[in-house]
């Protein structure tokens, strides 16, 4: 069954990115609500590398700050959550739950490149769906590069092990912050049909 119009204007069509927030807060209920939803959405073999951190109080964003690119301080301190989206360059190990009907942490346990390859493919997955399960709650997002990785890393991720990809401001947001839509390809552009 299609969504109507109004869902995909939700998620798609109609959903910007967010630089400016209202004062509204995020509520750890709705972080564990928005986890619930994305992490049903498919990766390869079940896999499931997307790690998430939730940087919501004022003194992880702090933490935050000197890693930052200047143009994304702003719109980030204001956010009421930042997510650090990362994937576990291990996430093997969790096979054997994941994927209980084959021994499918031998494929990656055994082949360096490949489960690197899939941890960071399945992860980059597993944050897009972050975002449109945010938008699906009624979250709006600001997701963005422009960050020092390796000072995120050794600041939030080091204990873990966890990589880290891009981040996602979470909050609900103010429209005087959304820039005009910018254009798109056209289907003949980016597509072929074989």
């Amino acid at each position: 069954m299609a969504l109507e119009d109004t869902s995909l204007d939700v998620l798609f069509r109609e959903a910007h990115t967010h630089n400016k927030w209202t004062d509204q807060p995020v509520s750890e209920d709705e972080l564990r609500a928005l986890y619930d939803l994305l992490k049903m959405a498919p990766t390869s073999a079940n896999a499931s590398p997307g790690r998430f951190v939730f940087l919501r109080t004022q003194e992880a964003k702090e933490k935050l700050r000197p890693a930052l690119s200047p143009g994304n301080v702003d719109k980030t301190m204001s956010a009421p959550v930042t997510v650090i989206v990362a994937h576990d360059p291990n996430f093997y190990d969790k096979l054997p739950k994941l994927f209980p009907h084959a021994d499918a942490r031998a494929w990656f346990a055994s082949n360096y490149d490949l489960a690197q390859e899939t941890a960071f493919r399945n992860g980059s997955l597993q944050g897009a769906y972050l975002i449109v399960a945010a938008r699906a709650l009624g979250l709006d997002c600001g997701p963005m590069s422009g960050f020092d990785k390796d000072k995120v890393d050794a600041t939030f991720l080091a204990g873990y092990g966890w990589k880290s990809n891009f981040l996602v401001n979470l909050g609900h947001g103010d429209p005087a912050g959304v820039f005009p839509r910018s254009p798109r390809l056209d289907f003949d552009e980016a597509c072929r049909l074989v």
